[in-house]
């Protein structure tokens, strides 16, 4: 061999080397980007007693490392699980997933707010003392523990949840990415504790109902079947809540939120003695002459539109002349400033039984960092009650802080979904939508066993419960799944849990649709 023949493969053997010497015994391994945590759980046993009925429980408070499709960590999510003891076999006993919305929210509000077994005394309306600290938590004797066990899982960049090793935001943070997330989450959680045979369950609030309808899709299309999915305070069409110009569809659906929160404050003379009776009037006039009268737009006449603004302020209790300087279109924070009339106070967005004074009554918003008058009444229990929660009772100790509410997260969110049903039309441009619904219909129609709770509070601004009703109208589902969603309503705000009054029968309605979900599969 020549003497250049012998070089050439030389460097071609030193060559094929280079991987080995690189990955040889001893030799260290390339880092992740973010330190990778590992998992940890921590024990702790109490009892509850629900209806007369002591059930002891343990609670397991940990973190869940998810993985990317090269088996390498990119997030660590938080906990906390409560599973009954003494339970012969769980395979009959059900199991819920539970989690707040935002997005950006964890799930502490759902935990100790009104579902786990320790609740909070939430302040009254008006209660000013309350709000301040000491609070208190008790055992919840309306916990749906009494029906399923409950895991209470945090989202990523939320509470104790975060992106660790090899994650970024874009892998969390929007509809399917945030759906795929809770997807593992849940799988690698039923592998672990066994209960891959157990009635599953989803109970979301908020934006929590928008990840049950992705999540659920995502679930059934990896063979993981739903006996029931609960909705608390929904929202699954973002444009039937969203006041924006051209879009009249949201002034129609809000009217009877409105309603109900004039009736409540006493605007309405005479005041109708039934809240659901003069809900309904305004349901009926809302989806006729209202609407008609929004999609007439210019063409409407004076005389016609004197008319329209007349029923609407019987509605509400607001003056004729505004209804007409608005021309008929009252956005939210507008009918949230006007409503007390000249009191410069404001109702509130997430609960309108709550109301706080104006800093800035001439100027079209509340001002930046105003949280709102329901989110001023409870946020200080909630933060304080929770942290001391986590860490004195359940024992899980932690060097950061708890993130009950994150504005990177919403920040950084990618609002952009896919339908699976956009293959039905044809259109121009970017077919994208703010509307997860048809991911539930998908999701109920490959899982036809599937049942669907709505639950709604009457004085919700945030997610009005006429919206949902017409969301859950066009989702196209056929007629023998139709019987298989369910309504019902409080006399409450967005957080169901918050009036002491609505939590007794929220907890029984909750308790017999697992009941019942779980017999119509043959399962109890």
């Amino acid at each position: 061999m020549k003497p250049s023949s012998v070089l050439k493969v030389a460097i071609l053997l030193a060559s094929f080397a280079i991987p080995a010497m690189a990955a040889a015994p001893g030799s260290q391994p390339k880092q992740p980007p973010i330190p990778v945590p590992k998992p940890r759980t921590v024990v702790t046993h109490a009892s509850v007693t629900i209806d007369g009925q002591t059930i002891p429980y343990t609670a397991t408070t940990g973190t869940l490392l998810l993985y990317n499709k090269q088996s390498q960590a990119t997030a660590s999510v938080f906990y906390i699980a409560y599973t009954e003891d003494g339970v012969k076999d769980i395979a009959d006993r059900p199991i819920t997933f539970s989690y707040n919305g935002g997005p950006g929210f964890a799930s502490a509000l759902v935990d100790i707010g009104g579902f786990g077994p320790r609740r909070i005394i939430w302040p009254g309306v008006g209660d000013i003392s309350g709000e301040q600290p000491p609070y208190q938590l008790v055992n919840n004797e309306y916990s749906i523990l009494k029906s399923t066990d409950l895991v209470f899982v945090d989202a990523v960049g939320t509470g104790y949840s975060r992106i660790v090793g090899y994650g970024k935001p874009k892998m969390f943070y929007g509809f399917t990415a945030d759906g795929n997330a809770f997807s593992q989450f849940i799988q690698r959680y039923i592998t672990r504790f066994g209960r891959w045979e157990s009635p599953k369950f989803l109970l979301g609030e908020s934006y929590g109902t928008t990840r049950n309808a992705v999540l659920a899709r995502d679930l059934v299309a990896k063979g993981v079947y739903l006996d029931g999915v609960i909705m608390c305070s929904t929202v699954l069409d973002f444009p039937t809540i969203n006041f924006t110009a051209g879009n009249d569809l949201p002034y129609a659906l809000y009217l009877p939120s409105y309603a109900a929160v004039a009736w409540y404050h006493h605007k309405v003379t005479p005041r109708p003695a039934s809240l659901s009776a003069f809900v309904e009037q305004a349901r009926q006039f809302a989806s006729g002459p209202y609407v008609q009268a929004l999609f007439a737009g210019d063409e409407l006449t004076a005389a016609q539109k004197q008319q329209i603004a007349q029923k609407l302020s019987q509605f509400t209790g607001i003056p004729t002349s505004l209804w007409l300087e608005a021309n008929l279109r009252m956005t939210l924070p507008v009918f949230m400033r006007r409503l007390m009339g000249s009191a410069y106070v404001t109702t509130g967005r997430y609960d309108a039984r709550f109301i706080s004074p104006e800093l800035q009554p001439l100027l079209p918003h509340g001002g930046r960092s105003d949280a709102g008058a329901a989110t001023t009444a409870i946020w200080g229990a909630l933060t304080s009650s929770f942290d001391n929660y986590v860490s004195k009772t359940l024992g899980f100790k932690s060097n950061r802080l708890y993130v009950q509410s994150s504005g990177t997260v919403f920040r950084d969110w990618n609002w952009t979904y896919r339908s699976p049903l956009n293959g039905v039309g044809a259109g121009v441009g970017n077919l994208q939508s703010r509307n997860v619904a048809p991911s539930l219909s998908r999701a109920m129609n490959n899982d036809p066993g599937m049942q669907v709770m709505f639950n709604n509070g009457y004085y919700d601004m945030a997610t009005p419960f006429y919206a949902t009703e017409y969301t859950v109208a066009h989702m196209g589902l056929p007629k023998s799944l139709q019987g298989n969603v369910h309504f019902y309503y409080y006399p409450v705000g967005h957080m169901l849990y918050v009036n002491p009054k609505a939590l007794p029968p929220l907890a029984r309605n909750i308790d017999s649709f697992i009941a019942s979900a779980t017999a119509r599969n043959g399962k109890s």
